[in-house]
């Protein structure tokens, strides 16, 4: 198991657009995805669990890989966060 932690940087939060396009990453890879905020959680493939979690620009997650090629999940989920929140 892996884990990094990151801080959204887009104004809006984990809303719609970058919510479906992290659970289309986390589908695409063969880690299970778990993305953590204070007391709530959601695997990252769950379009509306991810929104339901109201993330909003400034809030800390922490990102949990498990199984699979952990390595390489973790660097495409770091790639997908620098790139898109």
């Amino acid at each position: 198991m892996r884990t990094f932690i990151y801080t959204i940087k887009d104004e809006l939060g984990i809303h719609a657009r970058p919510a479906g396009m992290l659970a289309k990453t986390a589908k695409a890879l063969d880690s299970e995805i778990t993305i953590t905020c204070g007391e709530k959680s959601a695997a990252a493939t769950k379009l509306m669990a991810l929104m339901g979690m109201g993330i909003k620009c400034g809030n800390t997650i922490v990102v949990t890989i498990n199984g699979g090629d952990e390595a390489a999940s973790e660097k495409a989920m770091q790639d997908f966060f620098e790139a898109n929140l």
